[in-house]
C-alpha cells in the first residue's frame, strides 16, 4: 500500500505565496482524499433488518392496528 500525501507540493502549484498562503482572489490548490483514513475492514457484510427485530416491530404495528379498528368499533357502536 502506497502513502499519498494530501498536502499540495509548492513548486508544482501555482498561485501559493511563500508559506503556502494563498493570495486573494486565487483559488487554492484542491484537497485529495485520504485513502488511508481509517483501518481496512476485510469483514463487513452489508445485510438487512435481522428477523426478529423485524418481527416484534411488525407484532407491534398490527397491535396498534387492532386497537385503534377495535376504539373505532366501540365508538360506532
Amino acid at each position: 500500500m502506497t502513502h499519498v500525501n494530501p498536502d499540495p507540493e509548492p513548486e508544482r502549484s501555482t498561485g501559493l505565496e511563500p508559506g503556502g498562503g494563498v493570495p486573494p482572489g486565487e483559488t487554492p490548490p484542491a484537497e485529495s482524499s485520504l485513502p488511508e483514513a481509517g483501518p481496512r475492514e476485510t469483514h463487513n457484510p452489508p445485510r438487512g433488518w435481522a428477523k426478529a427485530p423485524l418481527t416484534l416491530i411488525l407484532i407491534l404495528v398490527i397491535l396498534i392496528a387492532a386497537f385503534f379498528l377495535a376504539y373505532a368499533l366501540v365508538l360506532i357502536l
